[in-house]
């Protein structure tokens, strides 16, 4: 792993933090592989999306931005292993919690996330 590349995988998650926040779907599409697979739950009710679907959510809600919710969202922890990184994030919006974790991999140079999993979680408390 190269400085530039913590560089890249950091860009790539304030990306995706300001595509979600603020609805831009074109930045948001830009993070992620376009076979990027979504699993979750949310109050425990099991969530799954392929990305076109992911998306169109994202384009058909108002965002966080609108709504007039403060950006509160933050890297939690970050390892980059050569051409893989994981991210643990603390989104919250709408109310919840959420708690993602990003698989992020480096393919033909260029670091796109590969899968999502996130839930929400009551406090968001961590141990660093």
């Amino acid at each position: 792993m190269t400085n530039d590349d913590s560089r890249r995988v950091n860009h790539v998650i304030e990306n995706y933090f300001q595509g979600i926040y603020s609805g831009d779907v074109r930045l948001l599409e830009s993070t992620l592989h376009k076979d990027a697979l979504l699993f979750g739950d949310i109050n425990g009710t099991p969530y799954f999306k392929k990305l076109t679907d992911y998306i169109r959510g994202v384009r058909e809600r108002k965002s966080p931005k609108e709504l007039g919710e403060k950006f509160q969202m933050k890297v939690v922890s970050l390892e980059i292993t050569n051409s893989l990184a994981v991210a643990k994030l603390s989104s919250p919006m709408f109310g919840f919690n959420y708690i993602d974790y990003l698989s992020i991999h480096k393919i033909e140079d260029d670091w796109l996330i590969v899968n999502k999993l996130f839930t929400n979680v009551e406090v968001v408390s961590f141990v660093l």
